[in-house]
């Protein structure tokens, strides 16, 4: 698709250990968006989003808050190129 944007999102805060990837599994899929989530090192959660522009957006903003357990600080966005995943994974 030509209209494929991607980003890659880092957020920092009380991010780990509150269900962060399995809910942003889910909400990415319920949005049609691909691409990843993993855990860092560093107590941060990285993920990578595709899909249509308003789709990834749309999981940006979600990474902003997070779910209710989560306390985000500070969410880093970057433009990346889509790397052409079929679906949505928890690394």
């Amino acid at each position: 698709m030509s209209d494929t944007v991607a980003r890659r999102v880092v957020a920092h805060g009380t991010v780990q250990a509150v269900f962060f990837r399995e809910t942003t599994r889910k909400t990415a899929e319920s949005h049609g968006v691909t691409g990843w989530v993993r855990n860092r090192g560093d107590g941060t959660v990285e993920a990578l989003f595709e899909g249509a522009p308003d789709a990834v957006e749309a999981l940006v903003a979600f990474a902003r808050e997070g779910p209710n357990a989560a306390k985000v600080d500070r969410v880093d966005v970057e433009d990346a190129a889509p790397e052409g995943h079929d679906g949505f994974a928890v690394r």
